[in-house]
């Protein structure tokens, strides 16, 4: 039996998730993988291609929950190796500092965000990505895009939940004026 200060870790049940996620704000990382050129330029961005829940394709950034006990930064590694596979060889800084937070909501309108399972917040992070990438586990696709073609009207149209909003934020972050 746990004392006072020991705690039992392990994965929730689906059950269990689903009763956390209708009670407390879930903590999740969002990183947008980008390739940088020689001058230190944004060359390209990374973004995937899912099926959704309805069955249609849907660009995404990585993103996922930060487990309880797990540093920030192995987050953003654990989720960047889960989608873009161990040889994306993401650069993390030591200590990562988020470019903004999303706050996403399960009643549209509240903020640009909106994710219907639960109120969640993100810590949303550009990382630079040095390695071949091949698109693991759900992801269909991954494919990089030029700053102007990622900030399209048509790829934003393929994003959902409020991804958009963050991705155009990273690019501006990023220095690009769209």
């Amino acid at each position: 039996m746990p004392t006072e200060t020991e705690r039992e870790e392990s994965w929730l049940t689906r059950d269990e998730l689903e009763d956390v996620r209708g009670r407390v704000p879930m903590l999740y990382v969002i990183a947008v993988p980008v390739r940088v050129g020689e001058a230190g330029d944004l060359d390209q961005v990374g973004l995937l291609l899912r099926a959704s829940d309805t069955g249609r394709m849907e660009r995404e950034l990585v993103a996922g929950r930060v487990l309880y006990h797990e540093r920030i930064r192995d987050a953003l590694v654990r989720h960047l190796e889960k989608d873009l596979g161990p040889m994306a060889l993401p650069r993390i800084p030591v200590s990562p500092q988020p470019l903004t937070v999303a706050e996403f909501f399960p009643t549209p309108g509240v903020t640009p965000y909106h994710d219907p399972r639960q109120h969640a917040v993100a810590l949303v992070f550009a990382v630079p990505v040095h390695g071949d990438c091949a698109p693991q586990q759900d992801a269909l696709e991954l494919a990089w895009l030029t700053p102007s073609e990622a900030a399209s009207t048509d790829v934003e149209a393929e994003m959902a939940g409020g991804h958009a909003v963050l991705l155009r934020q990273v690019l501006a972050h990023l220095g690009q004026t769209l």
